[in-house]
């Protein structure tokens, strides 16, 4: 632990005492890291149009195929069956009664 405060007591001392001649370096921002915003835009604007195109295609070449619907159930005469009346009646619940004496 005294080692590193003598240490660092000593460092600023030489840098205090040292003569600045260097001049300090450029700061370098992540978005200016040696890439060309234009040429970026340009980069993603193709790829973007590729993913349109590509996605157009294969979404036609999906939906044209068509699909398989399989085969239709038999007739089982033993489904469907119902065996007790509706309790609004034979007609329907939503059906206009048309025997009501008009």
């Amino acid at each position: 632990m005294a080692t590193a405060i003598v240490r660092s007591a000593l460092s600023r001392a030489s840098i205090s005492v040292a003569p600045r001649t260097s001049v300090a370096p450029k700061r370098r921002f992540s978005s200016s890291a040696g890439h060309d915003d234009a040429y970026e835009a340009a980069k993603w604007e193709k790829i973007t149009y590729l993913g349109i195109a590509s996605c157009t295609a294969l979404a036609v070449y999906v939906l044209s195929k068509g699909h398989h619907h399989g085969e239709d159930p038999p007739a089982y005469p033993y489904m469907h069956i119902r065996n007790k009346e509706f309790p609004w009646g034979p007609d329907g619940l939503f059906e206009v009664k048309h025997n009501e004496g008009h």
